[in-house]
């Protein structure tokens, strides 16, 4: 993992003195500069080559939404954006992530100090990931998804096997998940997301994805029904997801301590239908930390299919990395195919 060489930019002065200081103290992150405008940061990316950027939505003149079309336009780079957390922000986070942001971290906008700092605190772990992420081209992954979806629209009908799926992301994961959600047919086996990101951001995710999908998408609510025709995400930082075996088996949400420093824990569901017998296919998509890894090496040793999202189509590659090095036999799937290819296992044909 190589340091993190960062440009803040911020209209604020004292944001930019905030976040500057939080980033420096964080180990293998050094800031090399501090930007107040889009035009000032221009300048100082062709003169300091930072590899990876903060950069704030709401700027004078050119906006940071702006500026990131602009960014990923001519000369891409890992870019963290900054919003506030509110609805019109969690849109704007989503415009983002589909222009090619790494992550869109919340600005509190009402915290004490102590949950500013523990809030902001996080911010180094996902710039230095940012830094040592894989920039996608957005040109040619709009048109992969376009095409996955016209081609969905075209196959056969899809017959349901019995198995079900989970999934498990993190950091890129919204990205990850448009681009093979996009696959999903309107009877598509009942589906089980573990998401880590902000609540907000999810929920406006979620009523996006079920606009825009053949398919129901819900927020994972506790003893809602695994049914065909419906994916449930579950992204609420307080409590876990896990499969309850029954006829037809259950979504359970549960108030626990986080599992290593993961709540809602990927670990806690995999192990969950796992332990359960319940037929399934497990997939773990990008990510930081190790979160799912062990979760899914026990639906593996229960004779479940599992794959991971190929640590060099994954965002960021953390996550897939720790499933592959505890067990080796993973199969490996590029994020283009990995839609296709757990439909395929659960399709009777």
């Amino acid at each position: 993992m190589h340091e993190a060489r960062v440009l803040v930019v911020d209209d604020s002065a004292a944001m930019r003195a905030l976040f500057s200081d939080i980033l420096d103290q964080t180990k293998n992150v050094r800031v090399v500069g501090a930007a107040a405008s889009a035009a000032d940061a221009r300048e100082q990316i062709a003169d300091l080559k930072p590899n990876v950027i903060t950069l704030d939505v709401e700027m004078p003149g050119m906006s940071g939404i702006d500026f990131l079309e602009e960014i990923m336009e001519s000369s891409p780079l890992p870019v963290v954006m900054l919003s506030s957390l509110t609805q019109a922000g969690t849109e704007t986070s989503l415009k983002a992530f589909e222009l090619g942001a790494v992550e869109c971290f919340p600005k509190p906008l009402k915290a004490t100090p102590e949950q500013f700092a523990k809030t902001v605190g996080k911010l180094g772990k996902i710039v230095l990931a940012a830094a040592n992420s894989n920039v996608r081209d957005r040109h040619k992954l709009q048109a992969k998804r376009e095409a996955a979806a016209a081609a969905a629209a075209e196959a056969p009908r899809f017959a349901w096997n019995g198995r079900f799926v989970a999934f498990s992301a993190s950091m890129g994961g919204i990205d990850a998940l448009t681009t093979i959600l996009a696959d999903w047919p309107d009877e598509c086996p009942p589906t089980v997301i573990c998401l880590q990101t902000e609540p907000m951001l999810a929920e406006t995710f979620i009523k996006r994805l079920d606009a825009d999908l053949k398919c129901s998408v819900k927020i994972a609510r506790d003893g809602a029904p695994l049914a065909q025709g419906t994916i449930h995400i579950a992204a609420d930082p307080e409590r876990h997801v896990v499969v309850e075996p029954g006829q037809p088996p259950k979504i359970r949400l549960m108030e626990r301590e986080p599992v290593e420093g993961a709540r809602p824990s990927a670990n806690l569901l995999y192990g969950s239908i796992a332990r359960a017998g319940i037929p399934a296919v497990g997939a773990l998509l990008t990510g930081m930390g190790n979160d799912g890894a062990k979760g899914l090496k026990l639906l593996h040793d229960s004779g479940m299919d599992t794959l991971v999202q190929d640590p060099r189509s994954a965002l960021v590659s953390e996550a897939p990395a720790a499933a592959i090095a505890l067990d080796p036999s993973v199969a490996q799937v590029p994020l283009d195919d990995l839609g296709e290819r757990v439909i395929g296992l659960c399709n009777q044909s």
